[in-house]
């Protein structure tokens, strides 16, 4: 198939919480009116939270893949979906969001196989950097947040308004010892990437990629097609829970019956002093309607949402924090909140 009838592929990666999901929301409200696009989105926690951040509309499908690392432990459900998308939908391009801990390795290595190589071609790799995770050792030094850097093509500077001088300075230091040179860097400012940045973009560099990680090759699993956590609402007044663990991370995924609702007030004062390596997405009922929580770093936010079928939470935290009674203590304080049935 000829280069031009192929359909591009967009990749966004980039370490948990840096800000991926805002730029790509940024890039579909400057979206060409005669493109239609395709989204998929992968989280590393056991629930989607992300594919419910994406309003509906017809000019854009979006996709969300939850509970694992695309390169890895679902790869081959990737390969059907993104099948299944190209067929259904026929998208002018497609843009894929892997977990903030997934290593691009497995899925160039999917998009650039025999099963796509004549359907689609890959973009430049878009990673982007939030300054101040320089300052912690443990991202710094992170295989998952350095090969996701020496792999992109292009990196956006995220979360700049949040970022000192000096750690802007940092960041741009650490960027010029990546070799070869990134075709471009772009600072985001209040989360917006120029569409034309992916619009005129060239091919991904063929370049000699790292290995994947062993931690990663470890998780590697069998073809699967199962059904996704919760595939349908838990009953009122119980709500579901399920933990995972891998990559030096454990995340629990929680859902409630959607005629529940939570006080916003409060709802945000619990999610708000969770501890700051917390990483927290939400979408929940409140006595405001329904909202959407997302708190990285220790910074929320929080935005109005269309109705959705549950209310649900992720908290994903380093391996090593006494993640149990953090979950334990904060659905006592959620049942707190809870304000009865709608």
């Amino acid at each position: 198939m000829a280069a031009a009838s192929r359909v591009p592929v967009h990749i966004v990666t980039g370490f948990l919480g840096s800000g991926k999901t805002t730029l790509i929301h940024s890039l579909i409200e400057q979206k060409p009116v005669d493109e239609k696009w395709a989204i998929l989105v992968n989280e590393f926690g056991q629930i989607g939270i992300d594919q419910a951040m994406f309003d509906a509309r017809d000019d854009v499908v979006v996709k969300g893949l939850p509970g694992g690392c695309l390169c890895c432990q679902l790869a081959f459900v990737l390969q059907a979906a993104l099948v299944n998308l190209l067929a259904r939908s026929k998208p002018d391009r497609v843009i894929i969001e892997p977990s903030g801990l997934g290593h691009p390795a497995g899925l160039l290595d999917l998009l650039r196989g025999e099963a796509f190589q004549d359907v689609v071609t890959v973009q430049d790799i878009i990673a982007t950097l939030d300054p101040r995770r320089l300052d912690e050792a443990r991202v710094r030094e992170h295989d998952t947040f350095q090969d996701q850097l020496h792999m992109a093509d292009a990196i956006a500077i995220t979360m700049g308004e949040q970022a000192s001088s000096a750690q802007h300075q940092q960041a741009q230091q650490f960027i010029g010892t990546l070799w070869p040179a990134r075709k471009w860097v772009y600072t985001v400012e209040e989360g917006v990437l120029p569409v034309s940045l992916i619009l005129d973009s060239g091919q991904a560099r063929q370049q000699d990629q790292p290995a994947m990680p062993a931690e990663h090759q470890a998780l590697a699993a069998s073809p699967s097609l199962e059904g996704a956590f919760f595939d349908f609402p838990p009953p009122a007044g119980q709500p579901q829970q399920q933990t995972a663990t891998a990559l030096g991370y454990t995340s629990t995924g929680l859902r409630w019956h959607p005629t529940e609702r939570f006080g916003l007030d409060h709802l945000a004062h619990c999610i708000g002093e969770l501890p700051a390596t917390a990483r927290v997405k939400g979408v929940f009922h409140t006595t405001d309607g329904w909202k959407r929580f997302n708190r990285a770093d220790g910074a929320l936010s929080v935005a109005s949402s269309a109705w959705r079928q549950d209310s649900r939470l992720e908290v994903i935290t380093p391996e090593s924090f006494e993640h149990a009674a953090l979950i334990a203590a904060l659905l006592i304080k959620l049942h707190a909140s809870s304000v009865g049935l709608s």
